[in-house]
């Protein structure tokens, strides 16, 4: 059964799988990994897809799952999309699967895409261009672009600074100017049918992300991988204005859990009436629950 929305609480929209039921932890991926946990102070014991969704089901959390498959960008194997589709598949009233594929992978990751839509009921797809070394509107990508925007559905992209080589030499070799919103804005034009969330506040580049929610349709932000209570202030005060339908909550999960990234929104200043809306409301209209 899919998502019924009056029977969870919430939804978030950013948790990532990072280890494989299947497949040994990669050790390439494994060094960013500790890295995001020592920048995020978070526990660096990372949960199962089933434990994450164990851990969901507990707190009545619906919540949108998916890797990040940046082979081409750092060399590391990416978890499988058809895994993470197959075991969402399962607990279809809380996971809703998302997938990531390697832009570099152009025509042959279409593909991919394609088939996992048709055939394995993925909703949305999401793209990370400081760790796939990628600038977003590459033409590399649009193959896969187009086909999400085929069926017109979301696309997440990381935006802002990255936990991810955060203290490694050299930053892990990752560029952090791949993660800067205004980058996506070329990829909101050429594809208005794509949904575009773009992930995290976006520091250090908070008003781009602000202006292109305010300015395109299709353009959302989700305001995971902050704590509410460091939000920049003009965040609150869009969400509570004119981009409150356009605010998403997202944990960015391992590394923030869900239920202390609710517990600081309540105080973060948010008005009444907009938390319902960040919470679950927008989420429900974007990926078409309602």
């Amino acid at each position: 059964m899919p998502v019924d929305p009056t029977k969870v609480i919430a939804i978030d929209v950013h948790v990532h799988a990072e280890v494989s039921c299947h497949d040994p932890e990669d050790p390439v991926m494994a060094k960013y990994f500790d890295a995001a946990s020592a920048y995020f102070k978070a526990d660096r014991k990372r949960p199962t897809i089933p434990e994450t969704i164990a851990y969901y089901r507990a707190q009545n959390i619906a919540f949108c799952l998916f890797t990040v498959d940046c082979e081409s960008g750092i060399g590391a194997k990416r978890i499988s999309n058809y895994e993470v589709a197959e075991l969402a598949a399962n607990d279809s009233d809380i996971v809703i699967p998302f997938a990531s594929i390697d832009p570099r992978k152009g025509k042959f990751g279409a593909r991919e895409a394609r088939d996992l839509v048709e055939n394995y009921g993925v909703k949305g797809f999401k793209f990370h261009g400081i760790m796939q070394d990628c600038h977003p509107a590459d033409r590399v990508a649009y193959p896969i672009y187009e086909v999400i925007a085929e069926y017109k559905l979301p696309a997440i992209f990381h935006t802002g600074h990255s936990g991810m080589g955060t203290g490694m030499r050299g930053g892990g070799g990752v560029r952090l100017k791949y993660g800067q919103p205004i980058l996506v804005d070329d990829v909101a034009v050429d594809f208005p049918d794509m949904k575009i969330i773009l992930a995290h506040p976006s520091w250090p580049w908070t008003d781009e992300s602000l202006s292109m929610a305010l300015h395109k349709d299709n353009v959302f932000m989700d305001l995971s991988g902050w704590s509410p209570k460091y939000f920049p202030k003009q965040v609150i005060q869009y969400a509570n204005t004119q981009l409150k339908h356009k605010m998403l909550f997202g944990s960015d999960w391992p590394l923030i859990r869900p239920e202390k990234w609710i517990d600081a929104a309540r105080e973060a200043g948010f008005r009444e009436e907009v938390l319902p809306l960040i919470m679950k409301d927008n989420a429900v209209k974007l990926l078409g629950l309602g």
